[in-house]
């Protein structure tokens, strides 16, 4: 994937953003997004402002081998331009299709002309927005698919990552000719972010794992694999679909509270590594497919 940032004249603003974005995604170990910058209204080859260069320079980037170049929306078929203005972006709509186009916040100001006090402030309001919008793009291109042989290698490091006792690679391997498995992978730019584990047996279904890594947590992704798992236990015509999560856990367990698990009983000493309780809980199904609430015991 390409990220494009746009302003006019391609030597302060989108400049500033792009090296400040390619520094947001060094520090989170992305490393599958492109990162580019151009102007609308200007000359190829012209040095960025000497402004931003020292502004930058403040941050530990680097600019002064930055040249202008000119926008060409033509170059990328599915890359996303990130305009600095809401102009911007409405000169480039009759290029590229709705969901190429982005304004970064609220619209950045141009600091043309302005000292370096103005610079260091446009510099500031481009950083704080930059984060939301890594968050924006990661939720938009990630999708839901059925786990793959050539995948397990990848969710067997994340495995490592995420758990002190993993699931091995060869574990994963077997779950793939298991009828009673069914495991769901997020991919973000042919990478796997993430992924869900259910075992389904005689209509009752069990999440063994949820997996995020962690440089791609907070952008809803699981979210996205809770929902396809519920989706398709429901279709399964499963009675209910239950899991264990860590006590301590209190962010998953208030994910798992807004997909409609209830806590249904404790089991003690559940998890090694460090030893810990785990909270069982569960979401049930009607005959018809609706969700109901639990009862008081624990099944």
């Amino acid at each position: 994937m390409k990220v494009t940032f746009i302003c006019s004249g391609n030597t302060c603003r989108s400049p500033m953003a792009k090296v400040l974005f390619r520094k947001l995604l060094e520090q989170r170990n992305i490393n599958n997004i492109e990162v580019d910058s151009a102007g609308l209204a200007c000359y190829a080859g012209d040095e960025a402002s000497s402004y931003a260069v020292s502004v930058m320079r403040e941050h530990g980037l680097n600019l002064s081998d930055h040249r202008s170049k000119p926008c060409s929306p033509y170059d990328s078929d599915d890359g996303i331009f990130v305009c600095m203005t809401k102009s911007h972006r409405f000169a480039l709509q009759p290029y590229v299709s709705a969901q190429q186009l982005k304004v970064l916040g609220n619209g950045i100001p141009d600091p043309y002309g302005g000292e370096l006090d103005e610079y260091r402030a446009c510099a500031k309001q481009i950083e704080e927005a930059l984060p939301p919008l890594l968050k924006e793009i990661i939720r938009e291109n990630t999708g839901i698919v059925p786990m793959r042989a050539e995948q397990t290698e990848q969710i067997a490091e994340m495995e490592k990552i995420c758990f002190s006792t993993p699931w091995s690679q060869q574990s994963l391997e077997e779950e793939l000719t298991n009828p009673s498995a069914h495991f769901l992978v997020a991919e973000f730019e042919k990478q796997v972010v993430g992924y869900i584990g259910v075992l389904d047996i005689c209509g009752e279904a069990d999440i063994t794992n949820v997996a995020v890594l962690p440089a791609y947590r907070r952008c809803t992704i699981a979210d996205k694999l809770l929902t396809q798992a519920v989706k398709e236990a429901r279709e399964r015509k499963d009675e209910f679909i239950t899991l264990e999560v860590r006590e301590s856990n209190q962010g998953a367990i208030a994910l798992y509270t807004k997909h409609g698990f209830e806590s249904v009983g404790l089991r003690k000493n559940f998890y090694t590594k460090p030893t810990e309780s785990a909270v069982l809980m569960t979401k049930r199904f009607t005959a018809h497919g609706k969700d109901i609430q639990n009862e008081d015991t624990c099944h």
